[in-house]
C-alpha cells in the first residue's frame, strides 16, 4: 500500500511527465517522504516539496536525453536524476553509481520496490576501477555533486567522445560555467551551454549545464561503447 500523504496532492505536470508510470512516481516520493530524513537522503526541509523542487526536476531533464541512450548518474543519492528519469524513461539503460555503502542499500531497495531495471555501482567517477568499468556512456548526469571544473574532470572519462555530460544547476549555472569554462576544456569538454528543461511544465523550469565530450583527432582510437554490469537489479 502506498503511503503517499493524502494532504501532498499529485501535481498535475506529473501525469505528463510520467504518463502511465505516474503511481509508480507517486510511490517513490512516498519512500522518499517516509525514509528519507531518517536515513540522511534529504533534509527535513525538502518533505514537502519532493515533487516540484527534486523528482519533476529530475525527471524533466530527459528532454535532453536522446533514446535508447546510455546513462550513469553520478553521485546518485538519493536516486536523484537517476530513478525519475528511469521511471519517465524505460527505454534508458541507467546505472546508479553512488559511493556511500548505506545510499547504495537504499537505491538497491528502491529498484526492487519499484520493480525498476537499473544498474547500482558502489564507487567514484574518478576512481579507476569505476573508470575502466563505467566507460563510455551516452550521457553522464550529475545533481549538487561538485563545481563544473571538478565535475568535468571526474566525468568526461566516463562519456563516450560526442556524448554529453549533464549538471543540473541552479540560478547561477551561466556564471559558475564561465568561470569554469577553461578547465572544461581541458577536461575535454566543447559545446557547453545552460539550457533550460521542463519550461510551460513546472513553474520553475531545471536548470542544466550540457557539454559534450570532444571527438578524437582523424586516426586516434575510439573507446569501445561495451561496458561490464554489476549488481542489475529489476
Amino acid at each position: 500500500m502506498s503511503v503517499e500523504n493524502a494532504d501532498a496532492p499529485l501535481p498535475e505536470a506529473a501525469g505528463t511527465v510520467f504518463g502511465d508510470r505516474v503511481d509508480m512516481a507517486s510511490e517513490y516520493v512516498s519512500l522518499l517522504r517516509e525514509h528519507g530524513v531518517e536515513r540522511g537522503l534529504i533534509g527535513p526541509r525538502e518533505v514537502d516539496r519532493l515533487w516540484d523542487r527534486h523528482v519533476l526536476n529530475s525527471a524533466v531533464i530527459s528532454e535532453q536525453i536522446p533514446g535508447g541512450a546510455q546513462v550513469v548518474d553520478v553521485g546518485s543519492g538519493a536516486g536523484l536524476p537517476g530513478v525519475p528519469l528511469a521511471i519517465a524513461r524505460p527505454d534508458l539503460d541507467i546505472v546508479l553509481l553512488e559511493p556511500m555503502a548505506r545510499r547504495v542499500d537504499w537505491l538497491t531497495e528502491v529498484a526492487e520496490r519499484l520493480d525498476l531495471h537499473l544498474t547500482i555501482v558502489r564507487g567514484r567517477a574518478e576512481e579507476r576501477e569505476i573508470r575502466r568499468q563505467l566507460t563510455a556512456a551516452d550521457v553522464v548526469t550529475a545533481r549538487a555533486v561538485a563545481p563544473l571544473a571538478r565535475l568535468a574532470d571526474w566525468c568526461m572519462p566516463l562519456v563516450r567522445p560526442g556524448g554529453l555530460l549533464i549538471a543540473l544547476k541552479g540560478a547561477s549555472a551561466s556564471e559558475e560555467l564561465e568561470r569554469d569554462r577553461a578547465e572544461v576544456s581541458r577536461a575535454g569538454g566543447v559545446d557547453s551551454e545552460v539550457r533550460q528543461c521542463g519550461s510551460g511544465l513546472l513553474e520553475t523550469a531545471s536548470t542544466v549545464v550540457v557539454i559534450r565530450r570532444a571527438r578524437p583527432a582523424a586516426g586516434q582510437d575510439r573507446r569501445s561503447k561495451g561496458r561490464p554490469r554489476s549488481q542489475l537489479r529489476g
